[in-house]
């Protein structure tokens, strides 16, 4: 994955996020290989690339109540 492709991507945000322009994590999907994670306050920033495992485990550890 370039920064072409990234460039070019669909980022969604998390339902999550405030409408304050709060604290926002952001994913384009679409990709096979990876799920690209960004900081909305900072489209031009780095992008994190989770494998699709590892980031749906990170989503079902996410929804679980404590």
């Amino acid at each position: 994955m370039n920064r072409h492709e990234l460039s070019a991507a669909m980022w969604i945000k998390s339902s999550y996020s405030d409408s304050n322009g709060g604290d926002c994590v952001e994913i384009a999907p679409g990709f096979p290989a990876a799920v690209p994670v960004r900081d909305s306050k900072s489209p031009d920033g780095p992008v994190l690339l989770v494998s699709r495992r590892a980031w749906s485990a990170f989503v079902a550890a996410a929804g679980r109540r404590v």
